[in-house]
């Protein structure tokens, strides 16, 4: 058992959350379980909040996650995002050899309003289809997305249950959606959100507002706002190609 040296200049769980870092990052692969905070108590000589605030700085620092009723556990290395033209986040997953998945969260018929109708580039009104989703690798969670769809993406997308929607506009109105705007900031997760990523709503999500346009048509066709959790994801930003064909509305 490490020793710890009280009255050091460094808390003990200081030397607690030290001891363990050094023991995932020596010994612990992607999905192992530690010991429960009971048996790591015993085993350093502690309360349990000592020993839990150890815990949540490995937390914050995203080397590990609490999961209700089982434990703690080791997470996956960041993944490194790329902001490009392609929006094939789901086949960039399953690259880095993760398990990727995509669940459909809700699915609704809308009208255009404010921010979303300029980005999408059509009158305020205008029909749209919204959807949600949460991908991940497993159960563990990357990003959570809205997505506004419009014009021919969003008709293709009516049937749409889940898996690559990329994949999924394609197979079926032979659509391929290019990135031509980024916005990328940090927030605070709503409480349903933070909820869905399974993250403390004290952690700042990075937020991608994107603009993707047909390949096909030149028209902007969807615009996303996708929340990720940034212990997990590192964004890499390449350049945007051409702006899109369809010009704002008035006003």
């Amino acid at each position: 058992m490490p020793q710890l040296v009280r009255q050091s200049g460094l808390a003990v769980w200081a030397q607690i959350a030290a001891a363990l870092r050094s023991e995932i990052e020596r010994g612990f692969d992607e999905g192992d379980w530690l010991a429960s905070e009971p048996e790591l108590a015993a085993r350093f000589g502690v309360n349990r909040h000592t020993l839990r605030r150890a815990v949540d700085d490995l937390i914050a620092e995203g080397l590990v996650e609490r999961v209700h009723g089982r434990g703690t556990r080791v997470l996956a290395r960041g993944l490194i995002y790329g902001i490009g033209r392609d929006t094939k986040f789901t086949e960039r997953l399953a690259a880095s050899g993760r398990r990727a998945e995509v669940t459909l969260l809700d699915k609704q018929e809308v009208v255009a309003d404010g921010g979303v109708a300029r980005r999408l580039r059509v009158a305020e009104g205008a029909p749209l289809l919204r959807l949600r989703t949460l991908r991940g690798d497993g159960d563990v969670p990357y990003a959570l997305t809205l997505h506004f769809l419009t014009g021919d993406a969003a008709q293709a997308a009516r049937d749409y249950t889940g898996g690559s929607l990329t994949r999924h506009l394609r197979a079926v109105a032979g659509i391929t959606l290019d990135r031509i705007e980024s916005l990328i900031t940090t927030r605070l997760p709503l409480p349903e959100d933070a909820l869905a990523l399974r993250m403390p709503r004290t952690q700042p999500v990075l937020r991608v507002k994107g603009v993707n346009a047909c390949r096909e048509c030149g028209l902007v066709q969807e615009y996303a706002i996708s929340q990720f959790r940034g212990d997990r994801i590192q964004l890499s930003v390449a350049e945007p190609v051409q702006a899109a064909k369809n010009p704002l509305p008035d006003g």
